[in-house]
């Protein structure tokens, strides 16, 4: 079969894939359904043909060829000796009507509830032709208001399937924006299902809370930092609380609003506490992200612990705890007072980035760590735990961390 060798206009432009249900756009150009159908949904701005680069949009027929179909057919036919096998014909376009039905048993009792989510699933899986046609029947508002139904009636069974359906098909238009933020039983569902301990979900959580709306009341932030994370519910809830909060952060002023909850004070003390390591990841990334704003640093640096705690985790837990650790000590070193930098002298950061330069890491970390030992080379260039010309050349050094050997401003490796 390696040796076949496909003619090139069986192939998609996009994919490079055997053609299975090829259809023609106005520009011409045939393409596999559902990769041009991505195309067009997930394109920034208006639209273009892959290949000819022609305005194409969204709405444009596809027009199915046939023609071309049947001859890729006759071709894997002959070629069937030499392992080539026959494309299948696609299934038929679901309709809106059979979608319909699969919404309106979500009121039945579990078994048959179950059922129909399972096949909206399915459906929304398989291709986006039908996550279009699940949007044009309003699951997405079918999803919302299940999630508020299990919510109030205390039922986890069918949760994973509706925030999965939910995540696959969400369109971030106005109106679902305006449907969620409308329902701050949506919201407070979520805060419930990691009480409920059933945290399994919480990446899709984050994902369409973060998609849907953009901007959160702080007092969703508070019941998942104090009911949640202060409460240390769970292993598996604390980790779905990061995650939540993690994706959500990167929208509008959803960071100050989480560090206006004190999100910064409890990550340290649960840091402090010495979690597994994949906690400690993303607590580091949460951290480093909240420290990006004034008011993050400010509370990060009023723990007495704070940068301790970074000092020491350095060179200790993984590569992306180091990364983001040294995240935080340049935002520090670049956007903080005097007391701030000295204070990294005291606990050893400053010891322990010249470890992370002598080290065997990655090299943009060695860089990172250089760039940040030279911010403040007058403040640090009289510690015996450094060396001047450390400061003032590229991390060439051989012998920077002296501080083993005298008694100022180091940390234990």
């Amino acid at each position: 079969m390696d040796d076949i060798e496909i003619p090139e206009y069986f192939l998609c432009p996009i994919s490079l894939q055997t053609l299975q249900d090829p259809v023609t756009t106005i520009t011409g150009i045939t393409y596999e359904r559902e990769s041009i159908e991505h195309w067009l949904k997930t394109a920034r701005g208006n639209p273009t043909c892959p290949v000819t680069k022609q305005p194409l949009p969204r709405d444009s027929e596809l027009t199915p060829n046939h023609t071309l179909k049947r001859l890729i057919q006759s071709w894997c036919t002959l070629n069937a000796v030499n392992g080539i096998d026959r494309i299948p014909n696609p299934e038929s376009p679901i309709k809106k009507s059979q979608v319909l039905r699969l919404v309106k048993d979500l009121d039945l009792p579990d078994h048959s509830c179950t059922k129909a989510l399972m096949k909206l699933e399915a459906l929304a899986t398989e291709n986006e032709r039908n996550r279009g046609c699940m949007v044009e029947a309003g699951v997405e508002k079918a999803m919302v208001l299940f999630i508020i139904k299990c919510f109030k009636e205390g039922k986890t069974a069918g949760l994973e399937e509706g925030l999965r359906i939910l995540h696959l098909i969400w369109n971030p238009s106005q109106e679902t924006k305006l449907l969620v933020r409308e329902n701050q039983e949506f919201i407070d569902s979520l805060t419930w299902i990691l009480h409920s301990r059933n945290a399994g979900t919480a990446k899709n959580n984050g994902r369409c809370l973060s998609k849907a709306v953009g901007e959160i009341k702080v007092d969703f932030f508070n019941e998942i930092i104090t009911g949640v994370l202060r409460k240390r519910i769970s292993k598996r809830a604390i980790k779905s609380a990061l995650l939540v909060l993690t994706q959500v952060c990167l929208w509008g002023r959803n960071r100050v609003k989480i560090v206006e909850a004190n999100a910064v004070y409890e990550l340290i003390e649960l840091e402090l506490e010495k979690p597994e390591r994949n906690i400690t990841e993303l607590i580091f990334n949460l951290l480093a992200q909240l420290c990006s704003c004034a008011a993050g640093r400010e509370q990060f640096l009023k723990h007495a612990g704070s940068i301790a705690m970074l000092s020491k985790s350095i060179l200790r837990v993984s590569t992306a705890t180091d990364d983001r650790a040294l995240h935080i000590l340049d935002s520090i070193s670049k956007f903080s007072a005097r007391d701030a930098v000295l204070e990294m002298l005291r606990v050893g950061a400053v010891s322990k980035l010249c470890m992370v330069i002598q080290a065997d890491c990655a090299p943009y970390l060695k860089k990172k760590a250089g760039e940040i030992l030279r911010l403040h080379s007058n403040t640090w260039n009289n510690s015996p735990c450094i060396a001047v010309y450390l400061l003032t050349r590229d991390a060439g050094a051989k012998s920077c961390f002296r501080g083993s050997r005298h008694g100022n401003g180091t940390v234990s490796g």
